[in-house]
């Protein structure tokens, strides 16, 4: 290993709790060409058990240090080749740590354009500024006549150039810059002032019109809106010392790089002179570096937050394969309705007119009864955008009229996304030959069925998960929501028979062009007969065979291993453990009891350790287990369908639908979102809302507070009574703390262009909502 990669080594396992050796396998494998899934699930005795949360880290600083380590080496010769570099210089450069430090070093070799100091030290002005700083007792202004001439008339033009030139060091001076930047992120503010004339315009930001926040504590949320209104010409915002003593502070730091002991002539001119530099130019530099840090961090942080609820909604319980029937609710237009059977394949349409102006009511039981009735539908997923509720209350009333026995399951499911689905290309190609308002309904319906499945034809951003994504860097928020995805397939894994294209291209190892070939190779020549046909699909070599296998499934293959986990290449020693069981391996899948009483040591190999040997007696326990929870909904109250139904005190039952920093938001059946705080979700303090709930949970909350014209509701989770131990007494809508808004955490000005919102996150609660 050379000095190189081993320092990105022993770096990253630093930050990822792990050997420098572990590391170092993992990124030989990673450059390889294999992915992440396959290592974490298929390579653990090579990585020492890596997961995927830190395979994911790993990869991700090993492009981020492998371009530092790259810019370290063009650093370097650079300076080399201007015969600057010292044994000294090398080694600090050797030393950096991040990129930021690595430029602070580079700054004076830097190739600039023509500088004040510069045009000083052509006039000869560098020697007065060293005659000041080597006899700090005599009068900087004497030693200034020795310089007038025709470039130089006055003294107090000399002087300044003789400043201009050490503002240019102190710029320059990487170990200022250090101390400075330290000194700034430990106790710089956060201050926003609302731009004259723009206070009505910029309503929706009134509580930052005169903001103050430490930087280093400034949440993600909060550090958005700000950045967001400073963009839309709102506010105006700065990064600096507290007022008090902190310019005088930062003054200090820059004349101590200076060296100033005394209070001679000199001393009283050079500390002068700091004082100028720190607020015409340092300032300005840690001003533009602390805010690119603010923006990163809040980057950083909105695409964890959307990353986590995107894999909770991707994960989320799955209804099953049963007919199922969905239903893209509408007033004017019309109720969408489009049936599937267990596969997802479309089945019938229809268009339903239960609402004025038409009101075919009649009409619309009929119709909705012979769906019901010709396609044994088992359940009915209702959109639940606009006319929700009077859908929902529409099928209840016509369920009333089938004959006593077993009834279809109605579920409200979450319709964000399934326009941009409906009209998009994809869509296009499956239904080339159905209107684009029935695609909603086909999704609703596929989502209830496997969430994941469906969910990955649509872009992540589209899903409405996310806070302030349209001002995040799109490329880290496209790998990171790429890479969750991925996690998420591979972890379920993939009927290789029934899956689409869509969800195939997330399939470790293969991506859209095998996809598109497999699917073609399915529709031509029919179902895969087992895994090892795979390898008959043009352009389907070993190395794709051997990164996305395992996480492929046959149900119904001659090869009964073909429908788990257990990867191909470790066939053998499943076979080796069945046969220590004395049984048909189709008889011993499954017995737990039979198999728990192995002992894995046994089975171990030159190819195969102890965790692989464990994973597959874990598999052969219970072989294709679905790691997602198992199905559950929210049943909303009977009579509850707008937000003037409801009352402080109510008990309802809802879903989570997005969780963000300062508490959850909860459909609970009338149109709008209400949020839980983070200080109302338990009875105790909760510092991160996804330590109480994810996405998609099922929970129980008491309704404290509505206001129908600011459409905000107001829920808890305590229990009545409970102590205020959650984060103080209970925040209301009314009386936010100050600076923080919520503004598009939802929908909002994120939303695409018809996109509905999800439930009821209409912009109105986005802008008017405030967070803690």
């Amino acid at each position: 290993m050379d000095q190189t990669t081993d320092r990105i080594a022993r770096t990253i396992a630093t930050e990822i709790a792990a050997s420098p050796r572990q590391v170092a396998a993992a990124t030989a494998l990673l450059d390889e060409g294999a992915t992440v899934p396959f290592i974490a699930r298929y390579r653990k005795e090579v990585t020492g058990g890596l997961d995927d949360s830190q395979l994911r880290t790993l990869n991700e600083r090993l492009d981020y240090l492998r371009e530092m380590e790259a810019r370290r080496a063009t650093i370097l010769d650079t300076i080399r080749g201007q015969g600057k570099l010292t044994d000294d210089l090398a080694r600090k450069i050797a030393q950096a740590d991040s990129k930021a430090t690595l430029e602070d070093i580079y700054l004076p070799f830097k190739p600039k354009r023509r500088t004040k100091a510069m045009i000083a030290r052509e006039n000869g002005l560098e020697p007065l500024l060293r005659a000041i700083m080597d006899d700090r007792d005599a009068k900087p202004e004497t030693l200034a006549e020795r310089y007038l001439g025709k470039n130089f008339e006055t003294v107090k033009a000399a002087l300044d150039g003789a400043r201009d030139i050490l503002t240019e060091e102190l710029a320059e001076n990487a170990d200022l810059l250090g101390r400075l930047r330290e000194f700034m992120q430990a106790e710089a503010l956060v201050l926003a002032r609302v731009q004259t004339g723009k206070e009505a315009e910029g309503a929706k930001f009134s509580d930052y019109f005169d903001h103050s926040e430490k930087w280093a504590d400034i949440p993600a949320h909060r550090a958005l809106a700000i950045l967001r209104a400073s963009k839309e010409g709102i506010l105006t915002v700065s990064i600096e010392p507290e007022p008090e003593t902190g310019a005088e502070r930062a003054t200090g730091i820059v004349a101590r790089a200076i060296g100033i002991p005394g209070d001679g002539p000199g001393d009283v001119w050079l500390r002068t002179a700091a004082g100028w530099t720190w607020r015409v130019k340092l300032s300005l530099t840690m001003f533009l570096d602390l805010l690119a840090d603010l923006r990163r961090r809040a980057h950083d942080e909105a695409i964890r937050v959307f990353s986590r609820n995107l894999k909770d909604l991707l994960l989320a319980a799955p209804a099953g394969a049963k007919p199922t029937l969905g239903l893209d609710p509408g007033i004017r237009t019309g109720v969408k309705a489009a049936v599937v059977d267990a596969t997802g394949k479309v089945l019938d349409t229809a268009t339903l007119y239960p609402f004025p102006p038409k009101r075919d009511l009649r009409g619309s039981e009929e119709r909705l009864l012979h769906l019901i009735r010709t396609h044994g539908v088992e359940l009915i997923a209702i959109g639940n955008g606009t006319a929700s509720r009077e859908t929902e209350k529409f099928v209840g009333n016509t369920l009333k009229m089938l004959p006593s026995g077993p009834k279809p399951t109605r579920v409200v499911v979450s319709e964000a996304g399934a326009s941009v689905y409906s009209a998009s290309e994809l869509a296009s190609k499956e239904f080339p030959d159905l209107d684009v308002s029935l695609r909603g309904a086909v999704s609703i319906a596929r989502r209830l069925q496997d969430p994941l499945a469906e969910l990955v034809k649509i872009a992540p951003e589209s899903i409405g998960v996310g806070q302030y994504q349209h001002d995040v860097d799109q490329r880290q928020l496209g790998r990171a929501l790429e890479a969750v995805v991925e996690d998420a397939v591979n972890a379920v894994g993939v009927d290789l028979n029934t899956a689409s294209a869509p969800l195939l291209a997330h399939v470790a190892g293969l991506g859209p062009r095998l996809a598109e070939a497999i699917v073609a190779h399915r529709d031509s020549l029919g179902a895969f007969p087992s895994r090892k046909a795979l390898l008959k699909v043009p352009g389907v070599g070993p190395k794709a065979f051997e990164q996305s296998a395992g996480f492929l499934r046959i149900r119904d293959s001659k090869e009964p291993l073909d429908a788990s986990s257990v990867h191909p290449e470790a066939y053998d020693v499943a076979r080796r453990i069945v046969k220590a069981c004395g049984r048909d391996i189709r008889q011993i899948m499954g017995q737990e009891q039979i198999l728990k009483s192995l002992r894995p040591e046994d089975f171990v190999d030159a190819s195969f350790g102890l965790p692989t040997v464990q994973d597959i007696i874990s598999e052969l326990q219970k072989p294709g287990r679905d790691p997602r929870p198992s199905f559950k909904t929210a049943s909303f109250a009977e009579g509850i369908e707008t937000m003037a139904d409801l009352k402080p005190g109510m008990s309802l039952e809802g879903t989570v639908t997005n969780v963000a920093a300062f508490g959850a938001f909860v459909d609970v059946g009338v149109h709008q979102d209400g949020l839980v705080h983070v200080s109302q979700l338990a009875d105790r303090f909760v510092k991160d809302p996804h330590e109480v709930v994810k996405a998609g949970d099922v929970v129980r909350v008491r309704v404290t507070e509505v206001d129908v014209a600011r459409k905000r509701i107001g829920l808890t989770m305590r229990k009545q009574g409970a102590a205020q131990g959650g984060g103080g007494k209970p925040k209301s809508l009314r009386d936010p703390k100050p600076g923080q808004q919520a503004n598009n955490a939802r929908r909002g000005k994120d939303a695409k262009p018809g996109e509905r919102g999800q439930g009821a996150l209409g912009s109105a609660l986005l802008d008017a909502m405030k967070n803690v």
